[in-house]
């Protein structure tokens, strides 16, 4: 019972988006910095990023435990692996654990995580229900991980910056959009106010993939303006591939499960981040 428990908070902190938000900092003082950051730059924002997401997230569980009865009963609090009480301490801690991370950066750097945590929990306690201004709230919080990034090493000059925190920005307003779409039964009964309830799930899901197609075409400004050389084509271009194919799987009702298309975005969005990271920092 009490591996299970253990698991059950391991769940609840969805490491994969976690861990992505950490990535969009690390890449944030990269593109910042012109190279890599101090080893106390990297590591306290990343842990930063990764802890206040994730104590987000478990909190999110929290408010959405009778959804996720209906919709994802598998989920670790309505399959009781954890107790609400539990999840809360444990959100506590990862939120102590996130600041600290943040001051070690300095003053400016811990607001801005402290702004991105009240966020959060604005936005499960009550901007969730009001469909697009969650949605729009969440997307905001998703790219100003970017806006943290450059905070953290001091310069917030860099047009890269701000370019990746609108792309971040607009993926993450497509994804929440579809999987409001996919959700829209439990969304309905618990009194939700998203796109799917307001005009049906079809038509938010089309919504979702002009979202989709608009940042994808913003893709060509970095190259126009010779911010990146041509090398960075490949990584971004498998992303654009990885998107269209999901959008297109997305867009057909037929096709179960397309929950795991979103998914798929998630995690392309996040090799292809850490990819250019990498590549920022090996060849410039």
């Amino acid at each position: 019972m009490f591996n299970a428990g253990l698991f059950g908070l391991f769940r609840l902190m969805r490491v994969e988006l976690s861990f992505a938000a950490g990535i969009c900092v690390l890449l944030a003082e990269v593109l910042a910095r012109g190279g890599p950051p101090s080893a106390l730059q990297a590591l306290c924002g990343f842990l930063a990023a990764f802890f206040i997401a994730a104590s987000v997230l478990v909190l999110n569980d929290c408010f959405d435990i009778e959804t996720d009865r209906m919709n994802s009963p598998l989920r670790p609090l309505p399959a009781e692996l954890v107790t609400c009480e539990v999840a809360v301490a444990f959100s506590a801690v990862l939120v102590l654990f996130g600041l600290f991370s943040a001051f070690l950066l300095g003053w400016q750097a811990f607001i801005v995580v402290a702004v991105l945590l009240l966020f959060g929990i604005l936005y499960n306690w009550r901007i969730k229900r009001y469909g697009l201004a969650g949605n729009l709230m969440v997307a905001v919080t998703v790219g100003m991980t970017f806006i943290f990034g450059g905070v953290a090493v001091g310069n917030l000059s860099e047009p890269m910056v701000w370019f990746m925190a609108v792309m971040t920005l607009g993926v993450d307003l497509g994804e929440e959009i579809a999987a409001d779409a996919l959700d829209v039964e439990g969304d309905r009964r618990t009194g939700s106010h998203s796109l799917a309830v307001m005009f049906g799930s079809d038509r938010a899901m089309h919504v979702a993939a002009g979202v989709f197609g608009f940042v994808l075409s913003l893709g060509v400004i970095p190259f126009a303006f010779g911010w990146f050389d041509r090398v960075y084509l490949l990584p971004i271009v498998l992303f654009d591939v990885v998107v269209f194919h999901s959008v297109s799987r997305m867009l057909n009702p037929r096709i179960p499960d397309r929950i795991t298309d979103i998914r798929r975005i998630y995690i392309a969005g996040t090799a292809m981040i850490l990819v250019v990271t990498l590549m920022r920092l090996t060849i410039g």
